[in-house]
């Protein structure tokens, strides 16, 4: 079996965390591949996250945005969350469970050769020219190429071709509902319980702005833009330059993100965004 260990940057307590997981794993006969970074702090060999794929499984530790890191590289392999941060929406793994959680998933894994996991959609966005981003876990923004007064866009939305809005705006994202706690929140845009199967439409400190919209994962969103000097569409933080008129098309991706261990607390996770 190999695992893969993706740590936060900068966070001794992951590094040292990660170690332990590598120690114990390499006792059971585990194959272990550390991403580059935390491997050079261990004083040990690593790989890119680019090829965390290749694992049966993957286990980030540190917060929502070392998971999504991690899940950037993990395609369809299952991943697992041990939560040194505040929030926790996506790691459910307190970090003194971690070694018996994943000693578990391993012990599973020998006996039936599977991992159980709850799949979680992802987004993807193409652009006139077939260029494209990394599947989306959270969410998929367009926006101008800088935010505020006289800046941002302008945009025509489309769903499954039918004009929903359009105008001046900073921006405008889709996000899946894993990532509607996160750039959709702080937009205005609704909390969408992990269980829902819908993706929520969001603009951005738009002039004329249509209420968002939960919608069925099934239908095609097409962002126009033009009007800009260039304009970046981000998945997940990483971000592509783009030259408007520009069309991008959202849609979700045909495969999903895997995420085992235990489901997160979503309600009691909700309590600590105060």
């Amino acid at each position: 079996m190999n695992v893969g260990i993706v740590a936060q940057r900068g966070n001794e307590r992951a590094a040292t965390l990660a170690g332990r997981l590598q120690e114990t794993l390499r006792e059971d006969s585990v194959t272990v591949r550390i991403d580059a970074a935390t491997a050079e702090r261990l004083g040990t060999d690593g790989v890119d996250v680019s090829e965390m794929a290749g694992n049966d499984l993957v286990v980030s530790i540190g917060g929502d945005g070392t998971f999504l890191f991690a899940a950037s590289g993990a395609g369809g392999t299952p991943i697992l969350g041990v939560n040194l941060g505040e929030v926790g929406f996506l790691n459910a793994v307190a970090p003194e469970d971690a070694v018996d959680e994943v000693r578990a998933v391993v012990e599973e894994y020998y006996a039936s050769e599977t991992i159980p996991s709850r799949e979680v959609p992802r987004l993807r966005a193409m652009g006139n020219d077939d260029w494209s981003v990394h599947p989306a876990l959270n969410e998929i923004v367009v926006q101008g190429a800088q935010r505020g007064h006289g800046q941002g866009l302008d945009y025509e939305v489309h769903v499954d071709g039918i004009e929903y809005g359009s105008g001046h705006a900073d921006g405008v994202l889709v996000s899946t509902p894993t990532g509607s706690t996160a750039y959709n929140l702080s937009e205005g845009g609704p909390l969408v319980h992990p269980g829902v199967d819908g993706l929520v439409l969001t603009e951005m400190c738009a002039t004329d702005p249509m209420p968002p919209l939960v919608f069925d994962p099934d239908h095609e969103v097409e962002i126009h833009v033009e009007n800009a000097p260039f304009a970046v569409v981000g998945s997940d933080g990483t971000q592509v330059r783009i030259e408007p008129p520009e069309t991008i098309t959202v849609s979700l991706s045909p495969e999903p993100a895997r995420i085992a261990g235990p489901s997160p607390n979503f309600f009691g996770a909700l309590s600590k965004l105060d």
